[in-house]
C-alpha cells in the first residue's frame, strides 16, 4: 500500500509536468494566504507541509473539544484519553506525552505557550478563543527552535476585516456534558479587541473523569501610528480534570466506564480521588514597528504562572511554575523597483525563555495530602538565534536558508539528589526549502531540515521522583519532498508530502512496577510516510437548487515508523512498529447548505491499529467514527444571527480507546472512549 500511494504521487507529478507546458487561461481568483513564516505569503508556494484549521472549521465542530477538527490534518494525531486529558503528536508517536504536549513547539501569536522546560497546556484553551490554527509538520527550528515533530501556530487575534459582534452560546451532551460561551469582538478604525469567557463541564463517559473549565480571554490589537502596531493577549484558565487510568483487555471489554480498580499492590483511581488541578495565568505584549517601508521590528515579551497539583495513584505532585520569555527579530524586505523578477527577505533574532519550577511529591491518602517524599528546584533556560533569508524569482522559484542556534540547561537543587546542573552543547538546526511553480496553479516543494528536541522537564524529573541527567535530546534529519495544487476558481485544493524522518536517540517512556515512569534513548527511528489532503466543492454557490453548496474534503496519513537500534536489557526491539502509530488513518468530509438556512454536516475517521507496546504484543483494534451534525443557521433581521444545531458522535457505537497508556504495567493499556452519544446547542451572535 506504501509503494502504490508513493507511486502515485511520482505519478501525479509528472502529469503536471506535462500540464505545465499548456497553458493557463483561466484568471486567477482570490489566493489563500497564511502567516506561518513570520511574514504573509500564499499558501500555493510555501515550501513547507503545512495544515490550516480555519475559523469556520473550527466552529462546525461540537465545541466540546479540539480533538476532531485537529485530527483532520494528515500526520496530526491528537488524542483525549478523558474529557480534558489532551495528547498531540505530529509525525511519530505519543511516547513522551503520558499527558500533553512535548517535542512540539506551540505559539499563541509571537508568543510561546510552551514553556521552557518543554510542557505545553494545550487543554487550558478553550475552543471559541481561537481563531485559526496553522500546523507546520516536520521539524522546523529554524524560526521557533527546538522541536522534533513539529509546529503549532494559534491565531488568537482574527483578521482585520472582522466586525464588531457580540456573542451568547451554549452546549449540552450525554454524560452531563455542558459549556457556555459569551464572546465580544470590537473592530474599530484602529483597534480590534476580542473578550471571551467560557464555562465547560462534564460528568465524564467513565467513573473518575469529570472535568470543570473556567476560561477568560482577552486579546487586543492596536494600530496605534501607520508604522506601528502593539498586540496584548492574557488569559486565565482554572482546569479540573479526573484521571480514570488504564484498564487491562478483560476490564476494557467487560465494563469499560469503570476507572482503574485496585490491585493487590496499588490503591484504584477512584480511591486514590485521581485528579488534575491547573490554574495558570499567561500573558504577553508585542510591539510590531516599521522603521522604514521595509524594515520591520517586532519585540515580545511574556510570563506565564501555573499551580499545578496532581495526586494519582502512587502519589500527589505538587508544582509551581513561572516563566518568563522574550521573542524579538527584524525582517529586511527587498523595494518595490525589485518586485517584478526578484523578492527577497532576510530574518534576524532571538527567543530566550526560563521556567522555575518547584516539585514536591507527598504521599497520596484517598485524595489526602501526606507526608512530602521528595522535592526538587529546576530552573530551565533555552534561548535560540535565528536567521532566515527566503527569496521569490522571477515569480516562480521561491527559496528558503535558515538556521538556528539552540541552547538548553538546566540547574536544580533536589532533597534527595542535592544540587547539580546540566548544560547541552548548543545545536543547530538548519532548514533548507525550494518550491518551484510549474504552473498558476501548481506547485513542486522539497525540504531538508534537522530535528532537535532536549528532554522536557518532566522527563528529567518523572514522577518516580529520581532526576535522570543522562537523558539525551532527540536529533535527526527530515527529507520531504510534496506538491500542491489550487484550482483557478478555488474549488478544487491538493496537497502531498513524502517524506522520511531519522531520528537519534529517541525518547521513550517507560514504567516501573508501581505505576511511576521514567524516560530513556532508545537508539532511534526510521519514519516513512505519506500525507495528502484534498477539498473539492462540488457545488459552490447556488440559490436556486436543492443543494445551495455542497463540499467534500478527505486527509490521508500513511506511516511507517520503526525502530532502529533499539535494546531495552535483554529485549531487542529494532524493526518493531513505532509504538502509538497506526499505519493508516483517513479522515473526510462533508459539508452541505440547503433552503431555509439549513446545513448538515458529516465526518468520518478511519484509524487502523496501532501496537500498545514497545515489543509489538499487543495492538489496540481499527475503529471508525462518525460525527454528524444538522442545524439551522438564520439571520433574524439585519443585526441578529441565530444558530440553532444537534449532533450524533460516534454513530456507529464504536467501543474504542482514544488515548492509549502505552508500555503500561500490567497491560492496563485501555481508556474507554464514549459509544454513541448526542449534543445540541445554540449561538445568537448580535
Amino acid at each position: 500500500m506504501f509503494k502504490k500511494f508513493a507511486f502515485l504521487l511520482i505519478t501525479c507529478f509528472a502529469f503536471q509536468l506535462v500540464a505545465a507546458q499548456q497553458k493557463d487561461s483561466v484568471k486567477k481568483l482570490q489566493e489563500v494566504v497564511i502567516k506561518a513564516y513570520l511574514t504573509q505569503q500564499p499558501l500555493l508556494t510555501v515550501p513547507a507541509a503545512v495544515g490550516i484549521i480555519n475559523y469556520q472549521q473550527l466552529q462546525i465542530q461540537p465545541g466540546f473539544s479540539l480533538v476532531p477538527a485537529v485530527n483532520t490534518i494528515p500526520g496530526v494525531r491528537m488524542e483525549e484519553r478523558s474529557p480534558g486529558s489532551y495528547r498531540l503528536s505530529i509525525r511519530g508517536s505519543l511516547l513522551r506525552s503520558p499527558f500533553g504536549v512535548r517535542n512540539v513547539k506551540v505559539y499563541m501569536d509571537e508568543f510561546p505557550l510552551t514553556d521552557a522546560g518543554g510542557n505545553t497546556y494545550l487543554n487550558l484553551l478553550d475552543l471559541n478563543s481561537i481563531q485559526n490554527i496553522n500546523i507546520l509538520r516536520g521539524p522546523d527550528g529554524s524560526l521557533y527552535g527546538a522541536n522534533s515533530n513539529g509546529v503549532v501556530l494559534i491565531d488568537p487575534f482574527g483578521n482585520r476585516q472582522q466586525q464588531s459582534t457580540a456573542s451568547v452560546g451554549f452546549e449540552a451532551g450525554s454524560y452531563g456534558t455542558f459549556r457556555e460561551n459569551v464572546a465580544v469582538k470590537e473592530a474599530l478604525k484602529n483597534n480590534r479587541l476580542n473578550i471571551n469567557q467560557s464555562w465547560q463541564q462534564a460528568d465524564g463517559y467513565r467513573q473518575q473523569s469529570a472535568l470543570k473549565r473556567n476560561f477568560v480571554q482577552a486579546s487586543d490589537n492596536w494600530t496605534y501610528s501607520p508604522n506601528g502596531q502593539l498586540k496584548a493577549l492574557f488569559f486565565y484558565s482554572d482546569l479540573d480534570y479526573q484521571t480514570p487510568g488504564g484498564l487491562t483487555l478483560a476490564q476494557f471489554q467487560q465494563n469499560p466506564q469503570a476507572a482503574r480498580p485496585a490491585t493487590a499492590t496499588l490503591p484504584g483511581a477512584a480511591e486514590q480521588q485521581a485528579t488534575v488541578y491547573n490554574k495558570t495565568l499567561f500573558g504577553g505584549v508585542s510591539n510590531e514597528t516599521f522603521y522604514l517601508p521595509n524594515l520591520k521590528h517586532v519585540f515580545s515579551v511574556y510570563g506565564m504562572h501555573t499551580n499545578f497539583d496532581n495526586p494519582g495513584i502512587s502519589n500527589e505532585e505538587v508544582r509551581v511554575e513561572n516563566t518568563i520569555g522574550l521573542r524579538t527579530y527584524f525582517e529586511l524586505s527587498s523595494s518595490q523597483k525589485q518586485a517584478d523578477n526578484f523578492i527577497w527577505n532576510v530574518d534576524l533574532g532571538t527567543e530566550m525563555q526560563q521556567t522555575r519550577s518547584d516539585i514536591n511529591n507527598y504521599d497520596n491518602n484517598h485524595g489526602d495530602r501526606g507526608k512530602l517524599q521528595a522535592g526538587s528546584n529546576i530552573l530551565t533556560k533555552q534561548s535560540f538565534y535565528f536567521t532566515r533569508f527566503a527569496s521569490t524569482i522571477l515569480k516562480k522559484i521561491h527559496a528558503e536558508a535558515a538556521v538556528s542556534l539552540n541552547n538548553y540547561q538546566y540547574d536544580f537543587t533536589d532533597v534527595a539528589s542535592g544540587n547539580g546542573k546540566n548544560r547541552f552543547k548548543p545545536v543547530l538546526m538548519p532548514r533548507l526549502a525550494l518550491s518551484y511553480q510549474l504552473t498558476q496553479d501548481f506547485a513542486w516543494r522539497a525540504t531538508v531540515s534537522r530535528g532537535y528536541s532536549a528532554p522536557a522537564t518532566a522527563e528529567v524529573r518523572p514522577n518516580n521522583n529520581i532526576i535522570n541527567t543522562s537523558l539525551q535530546a532527540e536529533k535527526g534529519w527530515n527529507y520531504e519532498i510534496g506538491l500542491r495544487k489550487q484550482s483557478a476558481n478555488e474549488r478544487l485544493n491538493l496537497d502531498a508530502a513524502l517524506f522520511y524522518y531519522r531520528l537519534n536517540n529517541a525518547i521513550v517512556r517507560r514504567l516501573n512496577d508501581n505505576g511511576t515512569d521514567f524516560y530513556l534513548n532508545a537508539g532511534g527511528t526510521n519514519q516513512a510516510g505519506i500525507e495528502t489532503s484534498a477539498s473539492f466543492q462540488i457545488i459552490k454557490s447556488n440559490t436556486t437548487n436543492f443543494f445551495r453548496s455542497l463540499s467534500v474534503n478527505n486527509s490521508l496519513t500513511l506511516s511507517k515508523f520503526r525502530f532502529r537500534d533499539y535494546y531495552n536489557a535483554a529485549a531487542n526491539y529494532s524493526g518493531n512498529k513505532l509504538t502509538g502509530v497506526p499505519a493508516t488513518v483517513s479522515v473526510s468530509q462533508l459539508n452541505a447548505n440547503f433552503p431555509y438556512q439549513l446545513y448538515f454536516f458529516l465526518q468520518h475517521n478511519y484509524t487502523s491499529r496501532l501496537p500498545l507496546d514497545d515489543g509489538n504484543t499487543a495492538f489496540a483494534k481499527s475503529y471508525n467514527l462518525i460525527q454528524t451534525k444538522i442545524g439551522w443557521n438564520k439571520n433574524l433581521g439585519k443585526k441578529i444571527n441565530l444558530n440553532i444545531f444537534t449532533g450524533i458522535d460516534n454513530l456507529l457505537n464504536q467501543h474504542y480507546s482514544l488515548g492509549n497508556d502505552l508500555n503500561a504495567v500490567g497491560l492496563r493499556y485501555y481508556n474507554a472512549a464514549p459509544v454513541r452519544n448526542w449534543f445540541a446547542g445554540a449561538r445568537v451572535q448580535f
